[in-house]
């Protein structure tokens, strides 16, 4: 159990850093300003047509802080599907879409003008944030199934979120929070060693869905009552059932590693068999 590395989440992510969408959020400045002003000025058309782009733009605004988000996270999984709804592009386009409206409409410039600033402000957002991620990350599947990679994987994790958010709700018992902290960084341990070779689904599949199931039916039952009331021999036995949850995290740990030690000796035998021939 002491060769057992902590699971750190961003030890073998990639080098991206998340982009901040607080430049889109400048623009807001401004037009606040026209908001106000034509408010004072009791000019009503100026105010609904300011407060429209004002609107625009932060729609824009909150929409690109969405796609780099999942950008972000799409960067820092070694598997995953590209996102499903492009925020960055549909960002881009009411980018243009808020500067033809505002200078055009709003500010009284020419057609031609705004077309052209608008155009300017998309392919300003393209240079700067670029758009959404489009192809899935699913190399190195082999023959299982990239769709049972991606669902077993996602539903562990969820369970596990589950898992953390109850331990939270235990407050008194501090060795059993610290037993299910040390359970789930081993469970995320062997999703991410998993997520590195996703072949390794079929070895360890059983544990994703049968023992982190089981863990998180155990810790909702012991969080649906109040802690006062839980015996003390009930508590020795979930203590007694972390302790041996904890030595069959290990094994499965093992066993993926053996598993990846077999593979390697499997290559190397075709390799030397492909080299005497």
């Amino acid at each position: 159990m002491a060769n057992v590395k902590r699971y750190n989440p961003t030890k073998n992510s990639s080098n991206f850093k998340a982009k901040k969408g607080h430049l889109l959020y400048i623009f807001l400045a401004p037009l606040f300003l026209a908001v106000i002003l034509a408010l004072l000025a009791r000019d009503i058309s100026a105010f609904g047509l300011n407060i429209l782009s004002f609107g625009l733009f932060y729609a824009t605004a909150k929409l690109n802080t969405l796609g780099l988000a999942n950008e972000f996270e799409y960067n820092q999984e070694k598997l995953t599907k590209a996102p499903e709804k492009p925020y960055k592009t549909i960002s881009a386009i009411l980018l243009g879409v808020s500067t033809l409206f505002t200078a055009t409409i709003a500010g009284g410039e020419p057609f031609l003008t705004g077309v052209f600033l608008s155009a300017i402000s998309m392919v300003g957002y393209y240079l700067y944030y670029g758009l959404d991620p489009r192809s899935d990350k699913l190399e190195n599947i082999g023959d299982v199934s990239a769709e049972l990679v991606l669902q077993t994987l996602s539903d562990a994790k969820t369970k596990l979120s589950t898992i953390e958010e109850h331990i939270d709700k235990i407050l008194k018992d501090t060795q059993l929070r610290k037993a299910l902290s040390l359970a789930v960084e081993k469970a995320e341990y062997i999703i991410q060693t998993i997520q590195e070779d996703p072949k390794d689904i079929r070895v360890a599949r059983k544990f994703l869905v049968v023992y982190i199931d089981g863990l998180e039916r155990v810790v909702n039952s012991y969080t649906a009552l109040d802690e006062v009331d839980i015996k003390e021999d009930t508590k020795e036995r979930l203590h007694q059932l972390l302790e041996d949850v904890e030595k069959r995290f290990d094994k499965e740990l093992i066993r993926l590693k053996k598993n990846n030690e077999f593979d390697l000796d499997v290559n190397i035998d075709v390799l030397q068999q492909q080299i005497k021939n």
